[in-house]
């Protein structure tokens, strides 16, 4: 029995299902927005100016024979962005939103499903946002509905974002989840009811789902894998300079980015903080820190890792993370991490081997783990090889293979 897969935008975790059922003979259809194949029409502009752009949306040419395209409202969306057409890409309610990208792409696949011959196919295989109407389909069908939550459930997601809003309104505006529509948040729900399996990459995902108000399926923990090559430097330490501190992510107080700026205020005389991302809203302490410290906007991805490779700690102190692929990341350049027990750091690391794992909201807890390490040489040395260590244990391979075990056992 074959599995139908759906997904608007596609990402590493998306790719590295696709390869998992594929490999088992278990994939029937992929239904997507863009994808880039050698012989297709995004291929061939692939070769021009807008080509960075449909390289990040290629897939394993062995999968065009069985995807299905709906590019339309996804070509326009990206476009949107570029030249800022704001009422078309960026309000919930716009023509080419990602709601609404995500909401066509669903009508499509449910469309398909009504007449799928479940004699051949018996899942389908979708993510949070895009998967309600391919199940109401799919049930009438009698199909088996798989659903992956990339992210936390969204009662605790406002729960600690609303509490975060009234501890800093400053950073308020940079968590945009306090603005989602009530319609958005009950057809989550409905996914999540509707679900025969539910899979998750991290403890912390499963466990706030304990937070609805509803029975569903226990959550299967499958963790996603490191699909950057381990570096094969030998970790080395300068006792003779600051430490140098690395944060990348959205600028968000969802990623408790406050606490690090706080965190750091007292250490000024031995660290040196450099921070990767993009602004997601108006913030004027944000914006003072960005005046003071080394700030990159964005960087191409083999640039990140550059940075990662160069610095000594990585700090991640997120207050809601559905897994934190750049934790697998900061591992694979041999860069110990400071994070939080809200990510998939409890599922990847040992507390004091490879780094720390802290509770969230915790400034102090990050000053001391810093000054620790800046005095310490010896420490950070051996935690920068235990980090090269795991991350060689921590692959896209072995996930594929979790994934496929598990999924062959339920269509079994």
């Amino acid at each position: 029995m074959k599995i139908v897969l759906s997904h608007p935008t596609g990402n590493a975790n998306v790719r590295n299902a696709l390869r998992a059922l594929k490999d088992i003979n278990q994939l029937a259809e992929f239904h997507t927005t863009v994808a880039t194949f050698d012989q297709n029409i995004f291929g061939y502009l692939s070769k021009y100016g807008f080509g960075g752009q449909l390289e990040r949306r290629r897939y394993d040419e062995d999968l065009r024979a069985i995807t299905s395209l709906q590019p339309l409202r996804e070509i326009i969306r990206v476009l949107a962005i570029k030249y800022d057409w704001h009422s078309i890409s960026c309000s919930a309610t716009g023509s080419c939103s990602i709601e609404k990208v995500y909401e066509a792409l669903d009508r499509y696949t449910a469309k398909q499903l009504a007449t799928v011959n479940t004699q051949k196919t018996g899942a389908v295989y979708c993510y949070e946002d895009g998967a309600a109407a391919s199940f109401k389909a799919a049930k009438e069908n009698g199909m088996h509905c798989i659903y992956e939550l990339p992210i936390g459930y969204w009662r605790s997601a406002i729960q600690i974002q609303s509490e975060e809003a009234e501890l800093r309104p400053a950073w308020a505006a940079t968590m945009p989840v306090l603005g989602d529509s009530k319609e958005k948040l009950e057809k989550k729900d409905i996914e999540l009811q509707t679900a025969d399996t539910i899979i998750v990459a991290s403890q912390f995902t499963a466990s706030t789902l304990k937070d609805a108000p509803f029975e569903m399926s226990d959550p299967i923990i499958i963790p996603y894998g490191c699909g950057t090559t381990v570096t094969t430097n030998k970790p080395s330490v300068d006792s003779g300079k600051k430490l140098k501190v690395l944060y990348v992510g959205a600028l968000s107080q969802r990623k408790g980015v406050a606490y690090l700026l706080d965190a750091i205020k007292p250490l000024d005389d031995i660290i040196d903080l450099t921070i990767i991302g993009r602004r997601t809203a108006d913030c004027s302490e944000m914006d003072a820190a960005l005046n003071k410290y080394r700030w990159l906007e964005s960087l191409p991805h083999h640039s990140i890792l550059k940075e990662m490779s160069e610095h000594d700690v990585f700090v991640f102190p997120s207050l809601f993370e559905g897994f934190g692929l750049v934790l697998t990341e900061a591992l694979s350049q041999g860069i110990p991490i400071i994070a939080t027990s809200h990510t998939c750091a409890p599922d990847i690391m040992t507390d004091g081997k490879e780094g720390f794992i802290i509770p969230i909201r915790d400034s102090d807890a990050i000053t001391e783990k810093l000054e620790l390490l800046h005095e310490d040489r010896e420490l950070l040395h051996s935690m920068k090889r235990a980090a090269i260590e795991t991350a060689q244990q921590i692959s896209w391979k072995r996930y594929q293979e979790k994934l496929a075990n598990t999924l062959s056992g339920i269509l079994s």
